[in-house]
């Protein structure tokens, strides 16, 4: 039988490149594309299939925003398929990007500039706000929602005669400094997109040490730097197409600068080809791009605390618990 891929954020960036991607890698799969909208996975789907007219693409509506559309697409996943091979945890925001030019600028007077243009570290800050449920927005979209979605589709996942694998996207951002555990949802700070990203990473370290002795394997991955639709807000477009030969240049120093979409998604199909009982756990995947223009993956081992991992993962299961007490009805 055909693998049965799940992306979310399939409509642009990375994860549309990843679908078109796994496709060229495998045309048997069965690729299920996660949009937030009906039109949005329309027009995927058909980008998809013009230029992979044999594949086999289905789309579910889901916004990761909202925990009781998690769960109502959960429940329709679990009617429609038998089981999951992959689930690409891919969807993300940033909402109101600005940049520390200040901080830029000190950087490049301590030497330190492109440690910084490399890691966004102490350059990028987020206004956060809490959505419809009560939750900050960045850490519900970015990680929350994408662990309720894996754990209401454990059925799916576990206990298959292959093994089945959750691929998220995580960043260079991810820095432990920006997240704390006693705020781990990032209400009182300004870099909710890197606390977001670490515990993410923190999350995958637990998954496993949970689940692989049911068949389900985690891993964490970095696209690098993207120019993509998150990446153009950040500054104005004909700021970026100024600064465009900087980065081209940039690149031969900085491996992370994927620059397109196709690059980031290097990591993700990387792993899509590989035995994920020989993965170590404890390393992040990341895209990298030669300054020649040639892709491929580097591992890296995560600075994550694994007792901190284990007590975040206690947290994001007291936090489901009241999920699911909130919208019981939404259950079988």
């Amino acid at each position: 039988m055909e693998r049965v891929v799940l992306v979310t954020g399939a409509s642009s960036g990375v994860g549309l490149a990843l679908c078109q991607r796994l496709l060229e890698e495998d045309g048997r799969i069965h690729l299920c594309i996660a949009c937030r909208n009906t039109q949005k996975n329309e027009d995927t789907r058909d980008l998809i299939l013009a230029s992979h007219p044999a594949a086999q693409v289905s789309t579910v509506e889901v916004d990761l925003g909202n925990l009781a559309s998690v769960l109502r697409v959960a429940r329709e996943l679990r009617c429609r398929f038998q089981r999951l091979d992959f689930v690409y945890l891919n969807a993300g925001i940033m909402p109101n990007p600005h940049v520390n030019f200040k901080a830029l600028w000190h950087g490049l007077l301590t030497g330190k500039v492109l440690h910084m243009l490399t890691t966004a570290e102490g350059i990028m800050t987020q206004t956060d706000r809490l959505n419809g449920d009560g939750l900050q927005e960045v850490f519900t979209t970015n990680l929350f929602s994408h662990f309720m979605l894996v754990r209401q589709l454990e059925p799916l996942l576990c206990s298959n005669e292959k093994p089945a694998r959750l691929i998220w996207t995580s960043s260079s951002n991810a820095r432990e400094s920006a997240f704390s555990l006693s705020d781990f949802q990032h209400a009182k700070g300004q870099e909710s997109y890197s606390s977001s990203k670490y515990a993410t990473d923190l999350t995958s370290v637990v998954l496993n040490r949970r689940f692989n002795k049911q068949g389900l394997y985690s891993s964490v991955v970095c696209p690098g730097l993207v120019m993509s639709n998150m990446t153009y807000r950040i500054l104005p477009v004909f700021l970026w197409k100024l600064l465009m030969p900087i980065m081209w240049l940039i690149r031969f120093f900085a491996k992370t600068y994927t620059l397109t979409p196709y690059n980031g998604a290097e990591a993700h199909v990387w792993l899509f080809k590989q035995k994920p009982e020989y993965l170590d756990p404890l390393v992040k995947y990341h895209s990298c791009t030669s300054g020649l223009g040639k892709s491929y993956v580097e591992p890296r081992k995560m600075e994550v605390d694994e007792e901190i991992a284990e007590k975040f993962y206690q947290k994001l299961l007291e936090l489901e618990k009241q999920t699911l007490e909130r919208y019981s009805d939404l259950l079988d």
